[in-house]
């Protein structure tokens, strides 16, 4: 068991800790859902369009959490479409939304997520922005890790950019050619850009990708946040601790 220091307690970190790594969608924001949403419009659609009337439908809660979340856009469609032995052509990055290939599909469904956040909006989850403002308090650094190219669009729209000292998302990814989740290499770039070790950091994420980059990363916590009722599998995949909010952790005031 991992011994607790005085000073970093009610933070529920060990007092190793000095950076904290947070994934934006489900950790951050309610858009998790949002995500799933749309990637099952754009599914549905594609596989209608193959399949005709006999498609079997994308299911967002169950292929969303296996294949899909936390990965990086063109990585969640190609796991998708092979675990339903579906090949399709990577095509380009700039492919039309309505194009045929790896690309096309990705973007397709990033439209319809842009959509859906311009109509909906975006909310936060109040316990971690409340958290992460007790965490930089204690002065820890804090950066926040996302596979989404709409990263800073979502900071700016909860006005939450400034709680972070690095970003490093889909952009910054592609930029740095960095592989993402389940890989850990975007986890280890934000404890690089924040003058950390891996072993001096936590991993916050509520996907399954995302537990696997912390434990294969060697990150000195990994706390898995459960959103939708899948605490044994965040264990399993590498959580030290699962909650369902990081207020449970601590850190209020």
């Amino acid at each position: 068991m991992t011994k607790l220091g005085p000073h970093l307690t009610r933070l529920g970190l060990p007092d190793t800790v000095r950076a904290c790594l947070f994934d934006l969608d489900g950790v951050i924001t309610k858009t998790a859902v949002v995500h799933a949403a749309a990637w099952k419009e754009a599914f549905d659609a594609f596989l209608r369009e193959r399949d005709g009337d006999g498609f079997r439908p994308f299911d967002p809660v169950a292929e969303y959490d296996e294949y899909v979340d936390g990965r990086p856009r063109a990585d969640g469609v190609r796991s998708f479409l092979a675990s339903r032995g579906i090949e399709l052509p990577e095509g380009r990055p700039d492919d039309r939304p309505d194009t045929p290939t790896v690309h096309g599909l990705g973007n397709r469904k990033n439209d319809i997520l842009l959509e859906k956040i311009r109509t909906g909006g975006v909310e936060a989850y109040d316990g971690t922005l409340r958290y992460v403002e007790a965490v930089r308090a204690d002065g820890l650094r804090t950066a926040v890790v996302s596979s989404s190219a709409n990263c800073r669009d979502v900071l700016r729209a909860i006005d939450a950019e400034p709680l972070f000292d690095v970003r490093i998302d889909g952009v910054v990814a592609t930029e740095r050619n960095l592989p993402g989740k389940p890989r850990p290499d975007t986890f280890l770039a934000a404890a690089g850009d924040l003058g950390v070790e891996p072993d001096q950091a936590a991993v916050f994420e509520d996907a399954l990708a995302g537990m696997d980059a912390g434990r294969s990363g060697r990150f000195g916590y990994v706390v898995g946040v459960d959103r939708v009722g899948q605490a044994d599998a965040l264990r399993a995949h590498g959580a030290d601790r699962v909650v369902e909010d990081l207020a449970e952790l601590g850190g209020e005031a």
